[in-house]
């Protein structure tokens, strides 16, 4: 069985095959995947990596698969009477997973959550976006089984 020990943020040479996964997918350490082509590969990280659209995990063989961000429904949040960072606070607050930038910030979409940032004065629509949120608010509530350090905080995790 094809063996991916390390990954990379770019590669130069066509891709082996490539792998299709949403944000919550692509938080990988070790994990039997089956590529876009139907190959079968055992995912073995030295430690858990988020990656994003367009990295590659490496084969031993130094193959690459390169890695697609899925689409999916998320909401985008625009500011309305209170400014975007306000709206990223509350939003950091609740440990949701969020892709901010300069005029919008992207997350999963959550009814609650919706009516609370439009409670607030937010736009909120709902759009589906490649999402790549970041990496150190990263936090799974949503596809029912915990990662090593989904209770950490930031973006070193300290076990007390």
């Amino acid at each position: 069985m094809l063996r991916a020990t390390s990954h990379s943020h770019y590669i130069e040479a066509e891709p082996f095959g490539t792998l299709k996964l949403d944000s919550s997918e692509r938080h990988l350490r070790r994990k039997l995947v089956t590529t876009d082509q139907g190959v079968q590969v055992m995912v073995d990280l030295p430690s858990p990596v988020l990656l994003a659209d367009g990295d590659a995990l490496v084969l031993e063989d130094g193959r690459a698969v390169r890695i697609i961000a899925a689409m999916e429904e998320l909401y985008q949040v625009k500011p309305g009477e209170v400014p975007l960072r306000h709206l990223a606070w509350h939003i950091g607050n609740r440990h949701l997973a969020a892709q901010i930038e300069e005029d919008r910030i992207l997350i999963r979409r959550d009814h609650v959550i919706r009516d609370m940032l439009k409670g607030l004065g937010a736009t909120v629509e709902e759009v589906t976006e490649r999402f790549q949120p970041v990496h150190g608010a990263y936090h799974s509530r949503d596809n029912g089984h915990d990662h090593e350090h989904s209770r950490g905080h930031g973006l070193h995790h300290h076990h007390d």
